[in-house]
């Protein structure tokens, strides 16, 4: 058993303060973000979370890719596919996930802990074109998924060559809806997949009565989803543990969509049944989803809880 965060944490962007960061903003060389990846990364570590992330700190998860891929473009914050999708121009997560991960080394004066590291994250390719506007060239989702899981699959492979993390993490929320082809779901997440050797995780948050069986026939390593704020779900795991197989599945035991503290009672019960479900070395203790939407207070103490149950149920 081990822990680790879904995604995002709140951190604050600073304006510069020092002499230093003023001047390389008169450049435009100073990085608003790097501070909140900082910060984002020491809170995660503080709090005993084993696998971190960035923080996710510069902006909403479809956005942040899209900018970067051709044939998809921004109106305002929204994105339209505007043409045939190709290989993104530039390493989207790279430079952050460096950064983030030389911060681990930092905070364990580098002698990390083998349970410790960090996982990239890229928002899957069905929740970035259902999350989309279709202008021109593409008749169906469909063909656009696979060609955006083809771009996708190089921003994978960057993320294993230069950051080396402990596994990568394709955010696919849009699963759970039941808007999805699954067989084009399936093949766009495998295209990913085999570009890579790290282990594979997928994130699916809702209510997954419907669909669990069909998340189980991914080619992934790990199965990601909320069982604290979704009570339907631990009963759907129950019911189809059988299916499971070699996977290991992210336990989400904390809940992200309320922002006060979850009480430990809470949380020790429901690792006690997902334990009982499926045995310790196949759960990983995570919140439901990202943290964003949490104050810097809050979401600092959930992941203590977190920290806590693995303490105790290891």
């Amino acid at each position: 058993m081990y822990s680790t965060v879904v995604g995002s944490f709140p951190a604050d962007v600073e304006e510069p303060a020092s002499f230093k960061d003023k001047l390389l903003n008169v450049f435009n060389l100073y990085d608003p973000y790097k501070s909140a990846i900082r910060k984002a990364v020491f809170k995660q570590l503080e709090a005993g979370i084993d696998v971190i992330s960035d923080g996710q700190v510069r902006g909403d998860m479809v956005s942040s890719f899209t900018k970067y891929i051709p044939g998809m473009s921004l109106e305002g914050t929204n994105t339209v596919i505007n043409g045939k999708i190709q290989k993104p121009t530039q390493e989207i997560t790279v430079k952050d996930l460096k950064y983030a991960k030389s911060l681990i080394n930092e905070f364990f004066d580098g002698d990390v802990p083998e349970k410790k590291g960090i996982k990239g994250i890229i928002t899957g390719p069905s929740t970035i074109v259902f999350s989309s506007r279709i202008a021109s060239f593409y008749k169906n989702k469909n063909d656009a998924i696979l060609d955006l899981a083809n771009s996708l699959k190089y921003e994978v492979m960057a993320i294993e060559k230069n950051v080396n993390p402990k596994y990568i993490q394709i955010d696919e929320p849009f699963l759970s809806t039941g808007m999805v082809d699954f067989k084009t779901a399936r093949e766009a997440i495998s295209i990913i997949s085999e570009s890579v050797d790290v282990p594979i995780s997928m994130h699916v948050c809702g209510n997954l009565d419907s669909v669990f069986k069909e998340l189980t026939k991914f080619k992934i390593d790990i199965l990601d989803c909320e069982f604290a704020g979704n009570d339907v779900n631990i009963d759907v795991l129950r019911e189809n543990v059988g299916l499971i197989k070699n996977k290991k599945i992210g336990f989400g035991c904390i809940d992200t969509s309320v922002n006060k503290v979850d009480s430990y009672a809470d949380v020790q019960n429901l690792v006690r049944e997902g334990i009982d479900i499926l045995g310790t070395n196949h759960i990983i203790l995570d919140p439901d989803c990202g943290l964003r939407r949490a104050s810097p207070d809050v979401a600092f103490e959930k992941l203590q809880l977190i920290s806590r149950a693995e303490e105790e149920f290891s």
